[in-house]
């Protein structure tokens, strides 16, 4: 089974990455450096992002 492609874009990834801290992980080991907790923090937090811009959109 093949990797999905990524539905976040890099720089949005970056940007999560370094506002929880993690993104010199990111530069030193690449995105496969970094552990699963990081990655799941990194989910929700995109996922708050997506929803707080549905409720802005929907002002």
């Amino acid at each position: 089974m093949g990797r999905k492609r990524s539905i976040m874009s890099d720089s949005l990834k970056e940007e999560i990455a370094k506002e929880l801290g993690f993104y010199d992980k990111v530069e030193k080991d690449g995105w496969g450096g970094i552990s699963g907790r990081d990655a799941g923090n990194m989910v929700k937090r995109a996922i708050k992002m997506a929803e707080e811009q549905m409720v802005n959109r929907q002002k």
